[in-house]
């Protein structure tokens, strides 16, 4: 099992997040794995927080923009310069445990599934404090998707030997939403493994604390962007709402 992991990871302004991250992967049991780091303009110190962890792992690599073009797009960047079979992502404030990848690589391999998640534990700013535990179900179709966005981005994985080639639309928000609408589309499902592997921080300026910021972008996505008609796309954002709500509100 030494296929290699292609780690896609957005960044903007996270300097006091993003030593974390890259901490976390470099602490993964699985070793073959090269992650992808793209800066998007960051005005802090970012940038100098990843060279420093690049002089210690050759695995880790920084792809620095020349203006700022959202996340959807630096993740497009980032893509153009992987060379793993398996992509997997993770935020610049999320940070995984150990055995994420070599269980998530056991899994997908063994079953040859397309796509994976798994779940995840959501912390508060300076990562002291857990809250709440999202667990999954074992797998999503479309529809399923649709009326319960239990994909957490920092703990997917898709194998594109089986998927294709993959591509972002030019979002600044919910284009990972996107993503899974098109793969599904094509009648792929995505598969949950139920552990928790992955820690995710809510802080002001992700969109998991601004839930009204987030739906809103949810309904644009679906009616907007997607085309789903408004009566389908009611359907399906009344159960995004509901299942919202039992997702950030239920005890782990």
């Amino acid at each position: 099992m030494n296929e290699l992991v292609s780690i896609i990871t957005p960044l903007y302004n996270a300097e006091d997040f993003i030593g974390r991250t890259i901490e976390s992967v470099r602490s993964q049991t699985y070793p073959h794995w090269e992650m992808i780091i793209v800066d998007d303009c960051s005005s802090d110190s970012s940038k100098k927080v990843v060279r420093k962890y690049m002089e210690e792992d050759e695995r880790i690599k920084l792809v620095e923009l020349g203006q700022n073009v959202g996340t959807g797009m630096a993740k497009n960047k980032a893509l153009e310069h992987v060379n793993g079979k398996f992509i997997a992502f993770v935020d610049s404030d999320d940070w995984w445990l150990p055995e994420k990848l070599e269980k998530q690589v056991r899994f997908m391999k063994e079953n040859q599934y397309p796509i994976s998640y798994t779940a995840y534990r959501m912390v508060n700013a300076d990562g002291s404090k857990e809250t709440k535990t999202v667990n999954i179900v074992k797998s999503l179709s479309l529809e399923q998707y649709l009326r319960n966005t239990l994909i957490g981005f920092s703990t997917s994985m898709i194998n594109i030997d089986i998927t294709g080639q993959i591509g972002f639309m030019d979002l600044r928000s919910r284009e990972d939403t996107q993503l899974w609408i098109t793969l599904l589309k094509q009648g792929f499902k995505a598969y949950g493994l139920d552990e928790m592997l992955v820690k995710y921080r809510v802080h002001k300026r992700s969109i998991t604390a601004n839930r009204v910021k987030a739906a809103r972008q949810t309904w644009r996505l679906y009616y907007r962007i997607e085309k789903l008609g408004l009566f389908r796309s009611m359907y399906y954002f009344h159960g995004y709402l509901w299942n919202t709500v039992k997702k950030h509100y239920k005890s782990g």
